[in-house]
């Protein structure tokens, strides 16, 4: 990855666990809006960031429920 992507990166992971910490959903728009005002670029980065590593937490733990055995769609079950 760029030095761009990477610091991005980092920025996303702790400001998602910051978010989840405080219960604060809107920590990472106004995280954004910070980088933003200096660098567009490194906020697009940023924002795809947060949106990746969102979406891999979504995902593993769908896989997590799959191979625990619960089902995801509630109309196969009963």
């Amino acid at each position: 990855m760029s030095l761009t992507e990477d610091i991005a990166d980092e920025l996303a992971i702790e400001a998602i666990a910051v978010s989840l910490k405080t219960d604060d959903d809107r920590l990472v728009d106004a995280v954004a809006n910070v980088i933003g005002a200096s660098s567009q670029t490194m906020e697009e980065a940023f924002l795809t960031a947060v949106r990746v590593r969102r979406a891999e937490t979504r995902a593993r733990d769908m896989l997590a429920e799959i191979s625990a055995g619960k089902s995801r769609d509630k109309s196969k079950d009963g």
